[in-house]
């Protein structure tokens, strides 16, 4: 089975996985290194349409970096950078089909977990799992 998605569904389901996954991902000696920059480039983008400070939540900035143009590194830090990465929006939309659908369907559905999230982050920013 293969999905079609808009770049918009890409990245609501990227947002959800975000949402639902981050806890896992550190689980596996990683974590999400924002350049400070572009951290406060997304919050002042998000700010710019309306939202209150206190409705902004990590998991909107990372995805506005991406939005915005930047990128977003996850560093191993207890694998020595062994699986350190970087992605950007458009890997995000690229490596989207390569999710197995019944993941996207999860989410679609409101069916999802962490490890339908850690699934979907892997896969974004590996192209394939490589935690189990």
């Amino acid at each position: 089975m293969k999905l079609q998605l808009t770049e918009q569904e890409c990245e609501q389901i990227f947002h959800t996985a975000l949402c639902n996954g981050l806890q896992v991902i550190s689980s596996y000696g990683l974590y999400i290194e924002p350049v400070h920059a572009e951290y406060a480039a997304a919050i002042r983008s998000i700010q710019y349409t309306g939202i209150n400070n206190e409705n902004i939540c990590y998991e909107d900035i990372l995805l506005q970096i991406l939005k915005n143009g930047g990128t977003l590194k996850i560093i191993d830090f207890e694998g020595e950078g062994e699986n350190d990465t970087t992605i950007k929006i458009e890997d995000v939309y690229d490596r989207m089909h390569k999710v197995d659908p019944k993941h996207i369907l999860d989410v679609i559905n409101e069916w999802d977990d962490a490890e339908t999230a850690d699934c979907i982050l892997q896969t974004i920013f590996y192209n394939e799992i490589i935690f189990a």
